[in-house]
């Protein structure tokens, strides 16, 4: 009997074992599980997260906009919302945090409401300018006096230029505009327009050429197309590799105006916009020219020297 016993006891306590090990091996295998799917939860959230909006110069809104739309895609967490309202509105807009990054052609110091000393500049790409056409005027090219005469109402009628007997409209920008302002200090050497017709968005100015004749113009290069008819000055024409060297005068920077130092989302996306898979490829495609491509550099008194 007491035999029996013992054999009985044995028995449960081998039994008992092969439970605890099995428990045992369960939880091991469970742990393993909650790792793997920590680590997959670890790697779906990298990238920067949270929301941004962006604001200002309408000649950088298609640039802008492109390189938000392609860093969404790799940062499914990150929302960035770009909008235009022109480069004074960009800058005054940062300045007051009603937006964290204002974008502008133009540098802060250059307006007078603004305490440039607060902004961190970013320079991400250099933009083109000039002066377009309806593709009916008959003019192809103006000496940088003929232009200023256009623009300051002395020459009122292609047909003074050679071209169509048709009466020029000018269509301007805004004084918030940072493209008039490059217009205006680089195209005309400082003579403002006279009156005409006044358009904020570079979409808008660019369909009233291409509907009216005689109409002129001034766009950034990444506005360009068939519709209408770009101009050259002193026989330099509006390209990309004449602003590098210096030869076309109407270029601007890009800049990226931050309250402070970026952090977060804000440095990052400005990290990526200056990455290379960027400048070298998206810049130039969106019809802008890298920074590091220059050959000259300007600073906001508009002074240019080569770039060393």
């Amino acid at each position: 009997m007491e035999l029996k016993k013992q054999a009985l006891i044995m028995v449960v306590a081998v039994v008992m074992l092969a439970v605890l090990a099995a428990c045992g091996e369960d939880n091991g295998e469970e742990t393993s599980e909650e790792a793997d799917s920590t680590a997959d939860d670890a790697e779906a959230s990298d990238g920067e997260s949270g929301s941004i909006t962006i604001a200002g110069s309408s000649a950088m809104q298609p640039l802008v906009g492109a390189v938000a739309e392609v860093y969404q895609e790799e940062n499914p967490e990150a929302s960035i919302d770009v909008q235009a309202g022109g480069s004074g509105a960009g800058l005054s807009q940062v300045a007051d945090g009603q937006v964290d990054i204002g974008n502008s052609d133009i540098f802060a110091e250059e307006e007078d409401e603004i305490n440039a000393d607060e902004l961190v500049d970013h320079r991400v790409a250099v933009v083109g300018m000039g002066p377009v056409v309806h593709p009916d005027a008959g003019v192809e090219d103006l000496t940088q006096e003929e232009l200023i005469d256009v623009w300051t109402g002395e020459i009122t009628n292609w047909s003074e230029l050679g071209g169509e007997d048709q009466e020029i409209t000018l269509v301007n920008r805004p004084d918030s505009s940072g493209t008039r302002t490059t217009f205006v200090d680089f195209a005309l050497e400082g003579e403002e327009p006279v009156e005409g017709i006044t358009e904020d968005s570079s979409n808008t100015v660019r369909q009233i050429v291409s509907e009216t004749p005689g109409a002129i113009a001034y766009l950034a290069f990444s506005y360009f197309d068939d519709s209408i008819s770009s101009m050259s000055i002193d026989g330099v024409e509006p390209t990309a590799e004449n602003v590098q060297t210096g030869d076309f005068p109407i270029w601007a920077y890009q800049h990226s105006y931050t309250s402070g130092e970026p952090e977060g989302l804000e440095a990052d996306f400005l990290d990526y916009m200056m990455s290379d898979e960027i400048q070298d490829t998206l810049v130039p495609e969106q019809g802008y020219i890298p920074v590091t491509q220059m050959e000259v550099e300007r600073d906001a008194e508009g002074e240019e020297t080569p770039v060393e």
